[in-house]
């Protein structure tokens, strides 16, 4: 049996005043602990014992695409781990600014820095011939590669918080977004001047 990857939602909510994001949304000033539209959200990944954010940076794999590429890193104060919750690529109309998501949802995430959309599609990742994970587009505008569908640990139609545990599917190939402890960039896999090195590779699968 195929072995999904958990993700856990955390909104920013308590680093704003380090951050200084003052421009971040949220549901409402009720509901601080819920995700919504808009929402600036780091993941973190639970099989590293949340140690892990997800995180990209304005530099392109050296194989497979060359798009920009996107890891798992141990920092969870890197500006490079924010992503802003959008509505799907394929949506007719922009998802309103604090509007709730809950399981099921459709959605993009575009990274708060570089401006481009959590993506996949079917071309291997260097380093454990999975389904690559990458970041695209130009100004948050991709294609239809950067839809993914929120899956929750337990099936409800509750309102998605912070410190949920998801699965995030890629909408296209249907394979879910992971990564692993075992699939770390080293000087043996990328070389001594490894700008990711140490970091997780992210895949789908």
């Amino acid at each position: 049996m195929m072995k999904m990857n958990f993700l856990s939602i955390s909104a920013l909510y308590a680093f704003l005043a380090v951050i200084g994001y003052s421009d971040l949304v949220f549901a409402d000033d009720d509901d601080e602990i819920l995700i919504g539209c808009g929402s600036a959200i780091k993941l973190t990944h639970v099989e590293s014992g949340g140690k892990h954010y997800l995180n990209s940076a304005g530099m392109s794999l050296g194989s497979g695409s060359g798009q920009q590429i996107v890891t798992a890193i141990p920092d969870r104060t890197q500006g490079s781990a924010l992503w802003i919750i959008k509505e799907s690529a394929l949506s007719k109309e922009p998802c309103l600014s604090g509007a709730k998501l809950t399981c099921g949802s459709k959605i993009r995430l575009t990274h708060k820095t570089t401006n481009r959309n959590l993506h996949s599609h079917p071309i291997r990742s260097p380093l454990s011939n999975q389904q690559e994970v990458s970041a695209f587009g130009d100004n948050g505008e991709g294609d239809e590669g950067d839809d993914w569908i929120i899956l929750c640990k337990k099936n409800s139609n509750k309102y998605l918080q912070r410190g949920e545990r998801i699965y995030l599917q890629h909408a296209g190939t249907k394979k879910f977004l992971g990564a692993s402890n075992q699939v770390k960039f080293s000087q043996q896999n990328c070389g001594h001047r490894c700008p990711v090195l140490n970091h997780l590779e992210v895949f789908a699968r």
